[in-house]
């Protein structure tokens, strides 16, 4: 079944009110005034009002029959097919009897109706949201024409109509606009009546659009899916691959990223998930954003002197507010000592006592006098010593006259090879 099937269905069986479905009775509605001058909200309640108005015989009255209903002088109104009844208030004590006579739709005005209703999702939706679509009131005529509209009271007043009946018509254009369904038991068919025909009209047509019904499937019983039985053990995983995969090749395309980005994040990313499935640890995890655009920028072959490496270095130091020097300072230091070298960079620390006091004594003895301690560094012009929290002495260079030092040589756990391994470069 269809959305508006389903729906159709709920309503018809909700629909049938416990009042009789041919004789809604509506309590009065309090006075308003139209914003927009309008008497009624909704385009079918308007055509209502229009139908009366066009075959009015005398303007004034219907103005004062207007100015009776804003002014709720209609009791509550009485809806059975082609007829609405209401007691008026006029100058008089006692109310009027007041009535307005439709015509109602015969059965092949109602087949071409529910026909079309039917026939389009759109147009149910609409009723079921109380709204008329312009469509059906031009298949079944449902909207009074002028001359359609009989009015008739007990007041002696002859006039066509009387300020009472008009009264009367501008107040049902109210209830039009609350219920349309209203208009359909005007013209004969009760809401609970007209829904179930709908629903039972869209089944058919849906089943004739849907085909042969699918064939029945054996049923199982519900004990027995649920029924506690042991599971076959799962397959065994399959061997992991020995190296990453391979990037694809990406062609240079002027409104694509930059297809060196593309490989390296590429390589990136397979190589991080071949770690994690043959070891179960992410090696990249841990690292902050600086971290790790030091080591892709470390991992990049090149020595930097590339256009393609040069770009490479701008764009990560960018994005992460640093200068493509401080990248390219950090890329030395991290393939010095990957993320303890890059620490011993950017990170001066005091070590205890021990062989960080012990270092200076053995480079003098080794005929390297003159370093300076400060924090955990030993320097002197053009070469600097570093230890790191790992133990290892790591090197580094500098013009003579400046204090520009850049990481050099292979760390080591004794400050004389390290150095001396940096002087024989």
């Amino acid at each position: 079944m269809n959305r508006p099937a389903g729906r159709l269905a709920r309503a018809a069986r909700g629909a049938v009110p416990r009042h009789d479905d041919r004789r809604r009775t509506f309590p009065a509605v309090p006075p308003r005034e139209a914003a927009d001058g309008r008497f009624a909200a909704t385009w079918w309640g308007n055509a209502w009002t229009a139908a009366l108005e066009r075959t009015a015989l005398d303007q004034a009255r219907l103005a004062r029959g207007r100015a009776y209903a804003e002014g709720g002088h209609v009791d509550a109104i009485t809806v059975t097919p082609g007829r609405v009844v209401a007691y008026v208030h006029g100058s008089r004590i006692r109310p009027y009897r007041t009535e307005i006579r439709m015509r109602t739709l015969g059965d092949e005005g109602w087949e071409l109706f529910l026909d079309e209703a039917a026939a389009r999702p759109e147009h149910m939706a609409a009723l079921l949201d109380k709204e008329v679509p312009h469509a059906l009131e031009a298949v079944a005529g449902l909207l009074p024409a002028p001359g359609d509209l009989l009015p008739d009271c007990s007041c002696p007043d002859d006039g066509f109509p009387c300020k009472h009946a008009a009264a009367l018509c501008y107040q049902a254009a109210r209830l039009l606009d609350e219920d349309p369904f209203v208009l359909f038991l005007m013209r004969g068919r009760g809401e609970g009546e007209l829904l179930a025909e709908l629903s039972r009209r869209n089944a058919a047509r849906s089943a004739a659009e849907t085909g042969p019904a699918a064939p029945v499937l054996p049923a199982v019983p519900a004990r027995e899916v649920l029924a506690v039985r042991p599971l076959p053990p799962l397959p065994a995983p399959l061997p992991p691959p020995e190296l990453p995969g391979r990037p694809a090749v990406f062609p240079p395309d002027p409104y694509a990223p930059d297809p060196l980005a593309l490989d390296l994040l590429a390589g990136e990313a397979a190589a991080r998930a071949h770690a994690f499935l043959t070891t179960g640890h992410d090696p990249v995890a841990a690292l902050t954003p600086w971290q790790d655009a030091v080591r892709l920028a470390a991992a990049h072959p090149g020595s930097g002197l590339t256009a393609s490496t040069r770009a490479l270095y701008r764009d990560l130091a960018h994005a992460l507010g640093r200068t493509p020097t401080d990248l390219a300072r950090a890329v030395a230091a991290w393939r010095q000592g990957g993320a303890e070298g890059l620490a011993v960079l950017e990170e001066p620390w005091d070590p205890p006592a021990g062989p960080f006091d012990r270092a200076g004594p053995a480079l003098t003895a080794a005929g390297r006098p003159g370093f300076r301690p400060r924090h955990n560094r030993l320097s002197r012009p053009g070469l600097q010593l570093r230890l790191g929290r790992d133990g290892l002495w790591y090197p580094y260079e500098s013009d003579r006259d400046r204090e520009d030092w850049w990481p050099r040589g292979t760390p080591d756990p004794d400050p004389v090879r390290a150095l001396t391994a940096l002087a024989g470069r």
